[in-house]
């Protein structure tokens, strides 16, 4: 057997001290490396909206800046920032720039920035409540606070009051996509068990449904948790519903496919969907999918943000008859990625799926039933303290502030609309919801522009103004038009910044339709 070679010179010659040995966490390291770092945070924030929101790079570009090859000996940290600084940085997107639009934002705050510099200092793992209690308890308290903003029924909540532990609950996940396969999985054995399958022999005949403008991880989601592609439906959707999910519809093709001797099994209904924002009818499609004993889960991953508003919580109408909801902190509410919050009615449905009871984890306070071990309510077992910045964010600003700036963002895309309609040469393509404006040139002159010229002159407006690296817009297609997102959060935006980027659009547009 082999033994470590305790020769103080073996040492000596890879630089480290005898005594004392390689120290990862010397605290002074950890002082002087921190400090650092936030003077680069905040100064990228200064500077963030001076640089191009896209770079200029082509890929492999950093692979020949930096070492291909790891390198064997230590160096001085401000060696590790310079190449931070000169290599890095020039290659990043900045989502982080006001005068990025392309997407739903990434938003941020200085609270959760601290919160996630917290839990990444903490390093707990807190799959069972044992192994972190306080991270446990935190996450918990975090999401019954989101849920009230939200006001979720009380069937949502970890906690239903004095009577103690209800049935619902939640949990903090990376992405809505593990809240939708999470669910699925619950969806699918819930649904074998009612029809008697035996295992998976059942599989090919559960069907699940979303409008065609769902986000595309559901359909990722349905072929993860072993739905059979045949029977994953994407239902059209047109103007007449503003591009949401038509109730008759949906009932029409559930209808079929019992008929077909297939199992409805799972409804996806989003509230803000990725192209243009469309809200399906949360209280219309519980009604329908309870006829067939369907799970329904709401993805909110953007627009539930902005439900915390009582001008807006109407979205939300019906949600006591659905079985799960996500939303994402991360994309509007300050909390850094990432933060999706899934709630459940009933946890067991979720539980019964997905735990897991290794010898190893086995204690007292799970024995007990007074705990839910959030690693039973997930994918894996492993999870980060999430819960830390969530609370730190909804602590350190309150209501009142997490709602101004909904309201100021939504004020913004306002003002960014109208000035598109007061334009003749634009058309608003679908009505406005929450912060995202979906616009386009729009043909004209009887003929002298046809959708294929707008199509193609929208495309150009596009790629010319990412190219000025002074905005950053993205694109969709809805009812087959190419059509510019124009997306109003970044955490730093303010007017100026909009009215500047419709400034550039004007000039822009102007400049093709004169070649």
């Amino acid at each position: 057997m082999g033994s470590l070679d305790t020769n103080p010179n073996a040492f000596s010659a890879f630089g480290v001290d005898a005594t004392t040995g390689f120290q990862p966490l010397h605290p002074d390291d950890v002082r002087a490396y921190l400090h650092k770092a936030v003077d680069f945070i905040s100064d990228y924030y200064k500077s963030v909206e001076s640089l191009p929101v896209l770079p200029d790079v082509k890929p492999g570009y950093l692979r020949q800046q930096l070492r291909s090859a790891p390198p064997t000996s230590s160096a001085p940290f401000d060696v590790t920032m310079k190449e931070l600084t000169d290599s890095v940085v020039p290659g990043m997107t900045h989502w982080a720039s006001p005068n990025f639009f392309a997407f739903f934002p990434s938003t941020n705050s200085a609270a959760a920035i601290a919160g996630d510099l917290i839990a990444s200092a903490m390093n707990t793992v807190g799959f069972t409540w044992q192994a972190a209690p306080a991270a446990t308890e935190m996450e918990v308290l975090a999401l019954d606070w989101l849920a009230q903003l939200l006001r979720l029924p009380p069937s949502f909540m970890n906690r239903t009051g004095a009577a103690g532990r209800g049935t619902g609950g939640g949990v903090i996940l990376g992405t809505t996509s593990e809240a939708m396969l999470v669910t699925l999985v619950a969806a699918r054995d819930a649904a074998l068990r009612r029809t008697g399958s035996q295992g998976v022999s059942g599989l090919p005949r559960l069907a699940v449904y979303a409008a065609d403008q769902t986000h595309s991880t559901f359909f990722k989601a349905c072929r993860l948790a072993g739905f059979d592609p045949a029977n994953i439906r994407s239902i059209p959707t047109g103007p007449e519903t503003d591009y949401a999910l038509d109730p008759a519809r949906l009932f029409e093709v559930m209808q079929a496919d019992v008929d077909a001797g297939l199992v409805p099994t799972y409804v996806c209904a989003t509230v803000g969907t990725t192209s243009s924002n469309a809200v399906d009818p949360v209280g219309a499609i519980a009604d329908v999918a309870a006829v067939f004993n369907a799970w329904v889960h709401i993805d909110a991953a953007y627009a539930g943000s902005a439900c915390i508003c009582p001008e807006f919580r109407h979205h939300l109408d019906g949600v006591e008859r659905v079985d799960s909801i996500s939303m994402s902190p991360h994309k509007w509410l300050l909390t850094c990625l990432d933060c999706t919050c899934l709630w459940v009615r009933d946890t067991h449905r979720l539980t019964d799926s997905l735990e897991t009871n290794p010898e190893y984890l086995k204690n007292d306070a799970s024995d007990s039933g007074n705990v839910t071990d959030l690693k039973d309510m997930q994918v894996g077992v492993g999870r980060r303290f999430r819960g830390l910045k969530l609370w730190m964010v909804m602590r350190t600003y309150g209501a009142a502030k997490l709602q101004e700036h909904i309201r100021s963002d939504v004020a913004m895309a306002k003002m960014f609309e109208d000035a598109v309609r007061s334009d003749n040469r634009f058309e608003v393509v679908v009505p406005r919801n929450f912060a995202l404006v979906c616009f386009r040139i729009k043909p004209h002159g009887g003929g002298i522009m046809t959708e294929e010229d707008a199509d193609e002159a929208n495309r150009e407006l596009m790629e010319r103004l990412n190219r000025t690296g002074k905005a950053y817009l993205a694109h969709t297609v809805v009812g087959d038009r190419f059509v510019l997102r124009f997306a109003v959060g970044s955490s730093l935006q303010e007017e100026r910044h909009v009215r500047s980027a419709w400034e550039l659009i004007n000039k822009t547009t102007t400049e093709i339709m004169q070649k």
